[in-house]
């Protein structure tokens, strides 16, 4: 099975699965780069560290984690992640709700212009 990547300033994802009630990615993060702070409407997501370390920013609320853990991303609430390590940071993202489209993404702050 191939998936197309869609690259991004921070780094890159592969969609795995996009099913009716979930879908699935698997996301790598440059080292030092960070996704922009975001919420979503339509959706929860839940990360899965594979590989590196992530400070992960959860409504005000810094969060470290490491290869193993995870955390889990309520509807509407303001969140983004950011490489800490030296190399490629790999996660999993499930997204669990009733639309995935990427026109749920509402950004609030974004290292690369795109608020």
């Amino acid at each position: 099975m191939h998936h197309e990547e869609d690259h991004r300033p921070w780094g890159y994802y592969r969609v795995l699965a996009d099913e009716p009630d979930h879908k699935v990615k698997r996301i790598i993060v440059y080292p030092g780069k960070r996704l922009s702070l975001q919420r979503h409407r339509h959706r929860s997501e839940h990360w899965f560290l594979l590989r590196g370390e992530a400070v992960v920013t959860l409504d005000n609320i810094e969060i470290r984690l490491r290869d193993g853990e995870s955390v889990d991303i309520p509807r509407g609430a303001a969140h983004r992640i950011m490489n800490a390590g030296t190399v490629d940071l790999a996660f999993i993202e499930v997204q669990r709700g009733d639309y995935f489209g990427e026109d749920d993404i509402e950004r609030l702050a974004d290292d690369f212009g795109r608020v």
